[in-house]
């Protein structure tokens, strides 16, 4: 598993970079032949996806459900290295966590220095070819790292970057740091996420798929859930655009967040209770201790579970790119999509962490442990209801934070969001106070 993840990781952030530099490369090459190469491996992609999906469930070995993907995935890498010769290669433009560290050395360095009264002292680089950020009064302790040393030549404290940064990374930084509470809300939305495929999965396999004599593959409560998600999706960007039109827009992602996590909890309570009808039915044919056998329940009893997780992630989805799209940066807004993976995948790493300690938990005063080998001799139930109340908690931390959360204007980051910012002169001027002005 850990080299599994190692490998997704090295590839979600690296395939749509490559692609992109390949095709910016062959600039002379984007034929219509290129085009139809491009478009029959999509479509190649999305077949073999379809039929692994309704046909692994059909193959009983394990040893084979994990060598057909072995035997593709060596073909593909001999594919990858066959024409290394032909890539386009591109020198690394470097990376804002390295911005983001910079200012932390160069402050730190500084520690003991004063810093300026009047702003216009600190360091920044005024060329009309770049844009820049005006100086804001919140987190000052980071404004040493743009303090010139008057005692020293300017023009060798410009060559040292690790000494001296400008004010517009200075407030880059402050922007980041500021998102990082709501940051961590996100966490544990990914907790509720891994759900999906982990406990709701578990129990399909235990129920019955059969809607009279035809056996119902259980995909199909897979495909609810990605319709719940896909619908609600869209329906969070009609809601966005009315907010837009009302002069609210900066709002929308907050309030969507606020919703999705409502939706969780909702999808958390729902599940639980489902579990402990399931657990009755177990208990009344006596199949504890049975746990191969089919327990006489449908499958479509999750189904409002997987329903009300797919709204969950819809909306969440569609809001948390809202808010890093509006509140990040722009120079790390081409790593968005990294951020928003990075959070989910820690949620999802804290769900295993949250079954262990809840079940060292459920297990103190010589109480059964909730988690068992056997998932019919479980307590999965109670588990749902501890991440539905967590996840209350949670909701209420985030409603904090939002409201102490100093907002960056909506359409200032329409403004910048193209890649190069040439043009314009006028920096912009964000005068809202912030929770976090006495540091």
């Amino acid at each position: 598993m850990t080299l599994i993840a190692f490998g997704m990781a090295g590839h979600l952030t690296s395939f749509n970079t490559f692609l992109a530099e390949q095709m910016l490369g062959d600039q002379e090459g984007l034929d219509q032949s290129t085009f139809w190469r491009f478009f029959f491996s999509v479509l190649a992609v999305i077949i073999v996806t379809f039929v692994a999906v309704l046909g692994f469930p059909y193959i009983k070995p394990w040893s084979l459900r994990f060598g057909i993907p072995a035997i593709c995935t060596l073909v593909a890498t001999l594919l990858f290295f066959s024409g290394s010769c032909s890539y386009s290669y591109f020198r690394p433009q470097g990376s804002p966590l390295t911005m983001f560290f910079r200012v932390f050395v160069a402050a730190t360095s500084k520690l003991f220095h004063r810093s300026p009264r009047d702003p216009a002292d600190l360091y920044e680089i005024n060329d009309p070819r770049f844009y820049y950020i005006r100086h804001t009064k919140s987190l000052r302790c980071l404004d040493k790292a743009a303090i010139v040393i008057l005692t020293q030549p300017r023009e060798e404290q410009e060559k040292k970057i690790w000494r001296l940064c400008t004010v517009t990374e200075v407030e880059e930084t402050k922007i980041i740091i500021r998102m990082i509470p709501v940051w961590m809300t996100f966490i544990f939305c990914g907790v509720v996420s891994a759900l999906g495929f982990t406990f709701f999965i578990e129990q399909l396999e235990h129920l019955n798929p059969k809607v009279g004599s035809l056996k119902v593959p259980i995909v199909v409560l897979l495909w609810f859930f990605e319709q719940a998600q896909n619908q609600l999706a869209k329906l969070y960007i009609k809601f966005s655009n009315y907010l837009v039109k009302k002069g609210l827009g900066r709002f929308a992602p907050f309030i969507g967040i606020a919703i999705s996590m409502i939706l969780a909890i909702l999808c958390c309570i729902t599940a639980a209770k489902v579990e402990r009808h399931r657990l009755d039915v177990v208990q009344k044919h006596g199949l504890v201790d049975k746990p191969d056998e089919r327990i006489p329940m449908t499958m479509f009893w999750l189904l409002p579970q997987f329903v009300l997780l797919g709204l969950f992630e819809g909306i969440f989805n569609c809001s948390t790119i809202s808010f890093f799209i509006d509140q990040s940066p722009v120079t790390t807004k081409r790593y968005l999509p990294f951020f928003i993976t990075a959070v989910f995948g820690l949620g999802i790493l804290g769900s295993v962490l949250s079954v262990f300690l809840v079940g060292k938990v459920s297990e103190r005063g010589g109480k059964i442990n909730w988690f068992q080998k056997n998932l019919n001799a479980s307590r999965i139930d109670k588990y749902y209801w501890t991440l539905a109340w967590l996840m209350a908690i949670n909701l209420v931390v985030y409603i904090v934070v939002a409201l102490l959360y100093r907002r960056k204007e909506s359409e200032l980051a329409e403004e910048q969001e193209a890649p190069e910012f040439g043009g314009i002169q006028e920096p912009y001027d964000d005068n809202s106070k912030c929770w976090c002005c006495c540091c």
